[in-house]
């Protein structure tokens, strides 16, 4: 096959090929799962990049077989045509034969690895890498069609790496780790303050967030006194007496003497009231949550209540109260370090 513009268009076609494989390969990589996942529903080539997210290692062993093939149909089309091209003309250049052939194998392997390396592997590398959920998703459908063809060998060379893998105390996986814990998040928030990519207020406050997820409820409300606690028989003159004096909005009510609290009364609902009547008809449900659940949890806890306020039972049997502004306080605070006063 000798025909220029033949062996141009098969050259133009392999290093297309071989652009798509590498692009398939890199998007997969750097694309955040969590935006595949958002664009899912009304795209299904976005689905066929999720279900190719889970079998990344496949994925990536049909990216590299087709590198491979591509490599190897230019060295077998595209390399040898080269030489027989420049070939000659070194020869009219006045070289002897054996040198021009040398030159033309030389010219002709540089050439068809310029072409590869760089339209063929590192500019659709670069456009992958920049634009990872895009890419991901235009190259899905076609890359799972490749699958669907090659997939026993696929399966073939991808548990034979494996087992390779195995051998030397490596355990396969199928899917990027993009997890990060808590340590991390906190590593990098300092090193982003130290390369001044990150204001100090700002990263406090985040690294307060992150603390969260460590300190319990009895950290929290470590120092504070008892709640005020009215009983079973109040009216509505002691709750707004109660209130009056503690400079709280929500006043703890227990429905038997001797025990915990177990219901609130907010103020608000007993402005239309008279004093001595009861706030049994005003009252509402508190819940109670052991002080060693950490702050995280016990907010989400709350949040799915739809509570502002829970009773916290500490570990040494004594109770105390958070709300959620005692989460936002913290929040707020530098590093946390600063107590708020209860706010309920």
């Amino acid at each position: 096959m000798s025909n220029p513009w033949v062996i141009a268009l098969i050259t133009v076609l392999i290093i297309g090929l071989s652009a798509f494989f590498v692009a398939v390969e890199f998007a997969l990589i750097a694309a955040k799962r969590h935006r595949l996942e958002d664009a899912a529903p009304g795209s299904r080539s976005a689905r066929a990049a999720l279900r190719s997210s889970t079998e990344l290692s496949v994925l990536l062993a049909g990216s590299q077989l087709g590198i491979t093939a591509c490599t190897l149909a230019l060295g077998a089309i595209t390399k040898p045509a080269v030489h027989h091209w420049i070939t000659p003309v070194a020869e009219a250049l006045g070289l002897p034969l054996w040198i021009a052939d040398i030159t033309g194998f030389v010219l002709a392997l540089i050439i068809v690895t310029f072409l590869h390396l760089v339209v063929g592997e590192m500019a659709p590398k670069s456009w992958a890498v920049a634009h990872p959920e895009r890419s991901a998703i235009m190259l899905a459908l076609p890359m799972r069609a490749f699958m669907f063809l090659t997939r026993p060998l696929l399966h073939v060379l991808n548990n034979a790496a494996n087992a390779c893998l195995r051998i030397v105390g490596v355990d396969p996986v199928d899917e990027v780790d993009r997890a990060h814990t808590s340590d991390d998040l906190r590593q990098l928030l300092r090193h982003s303050v130290q390369a001044g990519t990150l204001e100090r207020e700002s990263s406090d406050a985040l690294l307060g967030a992150l603390e969260l997820s460590r300190i319990s409820l009895d950290d929290l409300v470590a120092g504070r006194a008892e709640p005020v606690v009215v009983g079973p028989e109040a009216t509505v003159g002691e709750v707004s007496e109660a209130a009056r004096r503690t400079r709280h909005r929500r006043i703890l009510v227990r429905t038997a003497a001797g025990q915990a609290a177990t219901h609130m009364v907010h103020v608000r609902d007993v402005l239309d009231f008279a004093s001595g009547d009861s706030v049994a008809e005003v009252m509402r449900p508190v819940s109670v949550v052991a002080g060693s659940l950490t702050v995280v949890r016990a907010f989400g806890a709350m949040r799915a209540e739809g509570t502002q306020l829970s009773l916290v039972e500490r570990s040494d049997g004594r109770y105390a109260v958070v709300t959620v502004t005692d989460v936002l306080t913290h929040l707020l605070t530098v590093d946390g370090a600063e107590e708020a006063r209860p706010s309920h």
